[in-house]
């Protein structure tokens, strides 16, 4: 028996039927591999324990080898961000939509789950994003951010107005509908979308990229993992701040978003043949045969 996951804690999108039919075909399987498991408390409430102990996350990372997670990227952004202070490596099985992080397929679960315990898998490191919120110099709310940290208009009908800067140098005074802070994770999230690079997760580097600017010449840019990036919102322009689009706090005007990269990264466990560029060309159809 391989040794390096002896216990294991599984974790799934909740209220979600497909989930728990998984889950229990999961939890067979490991505990017949003698395998100790752990269901996330919030995953128990909505889909059942299967028999097996609840943890809190707080316990998952103080006890668990690996997390196994069903759902899509935003249940494993979830994850990633309560554990990226354990260092516990996590592995994503897909029951969502695109899956750029969730990596298994669930028609392939057990066996790609067996080939893991086996030993047969590649580890790729995440560096999150640290980042917090200051209204004059006093820090009111910090979050971990794997994706992005991005800021926007919230429900005003207008552009806002932000000071960029970037190690203490000033950039732009950028008006537009936000701007999109995002690391090589999130570079295939909203910034896609918003016509920034794609960074590979080996690139060390975080990308700015404006929403909606007025000025067409405010393009995107990739700066250094190593940098300080603050934002300050101008007189007159409040704005809504989103951390992985699953936590919020409302900006005033004269607050400053001050983001850089975390201490902590995350730990992911790819099966065997996982290719990035691969899943790229899978995920965003570029070996699609053009339709005449």
């Amino acid at each position: 028996m391989n040794q390096e996951f002896r216990t294991i804690a599984l974790i799934g999108k909740y209220q979600s039927p497909e989930i728990a039919g998984s889950l229990q075909l999961l939890v067979d399987f490991l505990l017949k591999q003698g395998r100790q498991l752990l269901v996330e408390e919030g995953t128990s409430v909505s889909v059942g324990s299967y028999g097996c102990e609840v943890a809190s996350y707080a316990a998952i990372g103080d006890r668990a080898d690996l997390a196994i997670v069903l759902g899509g990227d935003g249940t494993m952004l979830n994850s990633a961000r309560q554990l990226a202070l354990h260092d516990v490596p996590l592995v994503g099985v897909n029951q969502g939509q695109l899956g750029f992080m969730t990596d298994i397929a669930s028609d392939a679960m057990l066996a790609s789950i067996a080939a893991l315990l086996a030993g047969k898998f590649s580890r790729e490191q995440r560096f999150l994003l640290d980042a917090e919120v200051l209204r004059d110099g006093r820090r009111l709310f910090q979050t971990l951010a794997l994706n992005d940290v991005v800021v926007n208009k919230g429900d005003l009908g207008r552009m806002i107005e932000m000071a960029v800067k970037v190690d203490g140098e000033f950039i732009y005074v950028l008006r537009a509908d936000g701007m999109i802070v995002a690391t090589p994770t999130g570079s295939t999230a909203y910034a896609l979308s918003a016509n920034g690079p794609i960074l590979h997760p080996a690139v060390p580097g975080i990308a700015l990229v404006p929403l909606c600017p007025h000025a067409l010449s405010n393009r995107p840019i990739t700066i250094c993992d190593q940098s300080c990036i603050e934002i300050v919102l101008m007189p007159n322009h409040d704005a809504r701040i989103h951390f992985d689009g699953q936590t919020h706090f409302e900006a005033r005007a004269g607050d400053c978003v001050r983001i850089v990269r975390a201490r902590h990264s995350i730990t992911l466990l790819h099966p065997p043949g996982y290719s990035y560029l691969a899943m790229l060309r899978e995920k965003l159809h570029w070996s699609a045969i053009p339709r005449h």
